[in-house]
């Protein structure tokens, strides 16, 4: 009777020099892929082309903001300067569907933000977008 198993192979290499052996043309092959795509990418010199969805940042409009926190801390409305009194006066009625729009400088700080926001909350304000500018 036949041994369904072969005799092991007897070339006189160590295990680690087999495996060494049966990874040398995996190599060779990622060596050549990669070659491959070094130089298919090299022929597409050209440019992408700009997507027709994206537009240019001095083309972007500023969204409609129901008040403006300057820099300096000053709450702002169509230009007039306001205070803490005839702020909540000035504003639109809260709506839940809509929320209040607030504009903010860069360079504000989160305890002016925090003094307004508490007090946009007694008043009623539930959601409030805060708006601001991306850094450059």
């Amino acid at each position: 009777m036949s041994d369904l198993v072969p005799p092991p192979f007897t070339s006189g290499k160590t295990l680690m020099e087999r495996v060494e052996d049966a990874l040398l043309p995996l190599i060779n092959l990622v060596f050549l892929l990669l070659m491959f795509f070094i130089v298919a990418g090299q022929l597409a010199d050209d440019p992408l082309p700009e997507l027709p969805a994206t537009q240019q940042a001095e083309d972007r409009q500023s969204p409609h903001a129901d008040m403006i926190v300057s820099a300096s801390g000053d709450w702002k409305i169509d230009g007039e300067l306001l205070n803490k009194e005839s702020l909540v006066a000035r504003l639109p009625e809260p709506d839940n569907q809509q929320p209040l729009k607030v504009a903010a400088a860069e360079s504000i700080t989160m305890a002016d933000l925090e003094t307004l926001f508490r007090l946009l909350e007694k008043a009623g304000y539930q959601d409030i977008l805060l708006l601001t500018e991306p850094g450059q």
